[in-house]
């Protein structure tokens, strides 16, 4: 699924944006001071995002609470049978900060089929071709 989010957001006819790759714990507020945008994705585990993402909001939520107000977003959840919880948490989160989401999240239970990639290819299109200047 990550794989098809950058290949989305990267496809050729997107055009004057750079998209960066940070794995939840290593992203910093630094990091998201400096993004125009973000794309998030994060397995469901017991019921909620992954441990790593929850920490890296942890670390920026503050940090980035004034700056990035208005800042477009967009996410995806992969869950083996539940996705609910990690969804209401990210919204919370992301409303909190006051990011706005560009496009509706890519939520998936059991195996990801060929429209699920499809979605997520999409979500990281519709995300970066908003950032185009």
């Amino acid at each position: 699924m990550l794989e098809a989010v950058v290949s989305g957001a990267t496809t050729p006819e997107i055009e004057g944006v750079k998209v960066v790759r940070r794995a939840a714990l290593a992203a910093t507020a630094s990091d998201v001071l400096g993004a125009d945008g973000y794309l998030l994705g994060t397995p469901a585990n017991l019921g909620y995002m992954s441990g790593a993402l929850k920490h890296f909001f942890d670390q920026v939520y503050y940090p980035c609470l004034d700056e990035t107000g208005g800042r477009p977003f967009g996410y995806y959840v992969h869950g083996g049978n539940d996705v609910t919880g990690a969804v209401r948490g990210i919204e919370a989160i992301t409303t909190g900060l006051g990011w706005r989401r560009t496009t509706d999240a890519v939520t998936v239970t059991g195996e990801p089929g060929k429209a699920d990639i499809q979605a997520c290819w999409e979500l990281g299109a519709t995300v970066a071709a908003g950032l185009m200047a």
